[in-house]
């Protein structure tokens, strides 16, 4: 596979996996083990990245502008954005800390295929646990401090590759009580300050490296992610009540026995 194409896979792959609740790091794998590839580097990942940023941020533009008018204007419309914007900052806080303390353990590659794979059924069975039991009682303008902490603290467990960062967050707002389509909106939203926290890791990190950039690949990585995880974030949630969360269980699950199947 040519550096051009895997770009193009790769920039899909980061695309639909951001945001929809089925792991990135199990699909990231597919190629290597399919095909085989070469590391298009970390500053392909920061390009895929910064794409993806992008496409969320400019989906919930509208909301993003009512949530800094609320820090600044004293109007009673504004409370519930107010109020919006500080749950998902707290919500962000666990998996800054998480972060900073497992990063080393992390970067040792202690996780295998197999461990990702398994890792990949078991959170799709906790997604299921909590879609079935869900109560859609509440609505995105009803996070408290308390639930906002608790999805933070569940999607810090994405940090263990295989669990899926979109995923855990909406697991945890339906244990919560909130109806699917606002938990699939706070999991989207809690996605700008963790993929931004990310992409400034990456580009940290970058720095120690000697990386020769190939601007093709970069461009092609970045546009593509954007396109398709604008598209993702925009169909899910105009079919996410129809379609529910179990054609994705479904899926992670025999992604999972697949994976297990090729090591």
């Amino acid at each position: 596979m040519s550096d051009t194409l895997l770009s193009f896979v790769l920039g899909v792959i980061q695309g639909l996996t951001e945001f929809l609740p089925i792991s990135s790091s199990a699909h990231l794998l597919l190629p290597s083990l399919l095909f085989g590839f070469n590391d298009l580097g970390l500053s392909f990942d920061i390009a895929a990245h910064a794409g993806t940023l992008i496409a969320v941020i400019y989906y919930f533009r509208k909301e993003i502008a009512l949530m800094f008018k609320s820090f600044f204007l004293s109007d009673e419309n504004l409370v519930p954005h107010r109020n919006l914007a500080i749950s998902l900052i707290v919500a962000t806080i666990p998996i800054v800390l998480a972060g900073l303390f497992v990063k080393d353990f992390i970067e040792q590659r202690v996780f295998n295929v197999e461990h990702i794979a398994i890792a990949n059924i078991i959170f799709a069975g906790t997604l299921l646990f909590a879609y079935l039991k869900r109560k859609d009682i509440k609505n995105l303008y009803s996070a408290t401090l308390y639930s906002a902490l608790f999805v933070g603290v569940f999607q810090s467990l994405a940090l263990l590759p295989g669990a899926s960062r979109s995923g855990t967050a909406i697991t945890a707002a339906l244990l919560l009580g909130f109806n699917l389509k606002d938990s699939s909106k706070f999991s989207f939203m809690l996605g700008i300050p963790t993929i931004f926290g990310a992409l400034v890791l990456l580009i940290i990190e970058m720095q120690s490296t000697l990386e020769v950039f190939n601007y093709m690949n970069l461009i092609i990585g970045f546009f593509i992610s954007m396109i398709i995880a604008f598209l993702t974030i925009k169909l899910f949630l105009n079919f996410v009540e129809r379609i529910g969360m179990i054609p994705f269980v479904i899926y992670r699950i025999i992604l999972g026995f697949f994976l297990i199947i090729l090591i």
